[in-house]
């Protein structure tokens, strides 16, 4: 019988991540605002406080942020086999069909033409991400203090600082204002060592699949941030090398944004186009392969961290500084799709889709974030045919 409950587990979170990794469009941010509404409020497989501490938690381990939550979600909702099961399929259905781009690209010299479709889903995808603030930010926000350390990493975001140095100093700062506020300044104890590491000269030697494997290996045990931070680590290791050329680095990170799912999946790209299906292979595996290992030792250390009180305010600074984050990045992709471009005249369009999202996600609580992405992409459709 237990047998047969576990299947059911591991079959539940294959069916919800699978589904995700389908309809996921939008970055990170989006990732975590649909996982947030089908696992705690639609599914309560945790509670909003404890997705709030994994959440911060994984903020400060390399890897992409998003695709790492889902594999703590299907290790709370069916142990260490959840966690592989659910961080596969999710990212299952962006390499297939970044892969599947990879070989129109190769073939036709030009990507797919899915603007029409991105187009809607962007501004539905806004309505999904303010929900989750919303929800989020109740639950992070447990007093003035919290506020105001909340409202600083915000503005140090707006103003450029580097998402993961606002995160750790303000999970440093609360940690030591709350601390001494309730007289256990003595305690010295150190929260994280944090390891800075750098890639080497050349990230790809030989176009064999092997060499492929161990260069994005290497690549996703040291990317901290967001996946669009690898277009960096792509650009001065492939680019200046004269491994890629620009356009070809500029339309895979073009393929990675077209799909649901991670924007890592760009690496199954640029992996096909170095080494054909085998490369394509390593380079997704070699990506992905460290964020399985970094969350399966990270899980466990969660509920701990919260029940140290010196931990505990670590946790729930850094939790506030999450949501702070996330608000930074609706505020970017607020601008970047409800304006036209470099103006402030705003896109009727965009526009009009976004407040329809908005009204129904937060006036239908039932209505499922899958069919606000759907929704959204047959607007943009329409509205770019006539």
């Amino acid at each position: 019988m237990n047998e047969v409950n576990k299947k059911g587990k591991l079959s539940e979170v294959a069916k919800l991540f699978f589904k995700l990794g389908c309809i996921a469009f939008g970055g990170p941010a989006a990732h975590v605002a649909m996982m947030e509404d089908e696992v705690v409020t639609k599914r309560k497989w945790m509670s909003r406080q404890h997705f709030l501490d994994l959440m911060g938690a994984t903020n400060l381990i390399p890897g992409p942020n998003s695709t790492e939550m889902t594999m703590h979600c299907g290790h709370e909702r069916a142990g260490v086999p959840g966690l592989f099961v659910a961080g596969i399929c999710f990212i299952f259905p962006a390499v297939v069909i970044t892969g599947f781009f990879a070989w129109l690209y190769v073939k036709y010299g030009e990507l797919p033409a899915v603007e029409p479709l991105i187009f809607g889903i962007k501004p539905a995808v806004l309505a999904i991400i303010a929900s989750a603030i919303y929800k989020l930010g109740k639950k992070a926000l447990k007093g003035w203090e919290l506020a105001f350390l909340g409202l600083i990493v915000l503005i140090v975001s707006l103003l450029g600082v580097n998402e993961i140095l606002a995160l750790l100093c303000a999970g440093l700062l609360g940690s030591f204002y709350f601390t001494s506020k309730n007289k256990f300044a003595n305690r010295t104890n150190s929260i994280f060592p944090i390891l800075f590491l750098q890639t080497g000269t050349t990230l790809v030697s030989k176009t064999t699949a092997m060499g492929v494997f161990w260069s994005f290996l290497k690549v996703g045990s040291v990317l901290y941030g967001s996946g669009y931070v690898l277009f960096a680590y792509l650009d001065a290791e492939l680019v200046m090398n004269n491994l890629l050329s620009r356009q070809e680095l500029i339309d895979a990170i073009a393929a990675g944004q077209f799909t649901p799912g991670p924007v890592l999946s760009t690496a199954t790209f640029i992996g096909y186009q170095m080494a054909g299906w085998s490369g394509a292979i390593a380079a997704s595996l070699g990506i992905f392969l460290p964020s399985f290992l970094f969350v399966w030792l990270l899980n466990p250390l969660v509920p701990k961290m919260r029940s140290s009180k010196v931990l505990s305010s670590f946790l729930d600074s850094v939790n506030v500084a999450a949501v702070a984050v996330m608000v930074n990045v609706l505020i970017v992709m607020s601008y970047e799709t409800l304006f036209q471009e470099n103006s402030m005249i705003p896109d009727w369009k965009a526009s009009l889709i976004a407040i329809i999202s908005t009204v129904l996600i937060f006036g239908f609580k039932k209505v499922n974030s899958m069919w606000i992405v759907i929704g959204g992409a047959l607007l943009g459709y329409l509205f770019m045919l006539f």
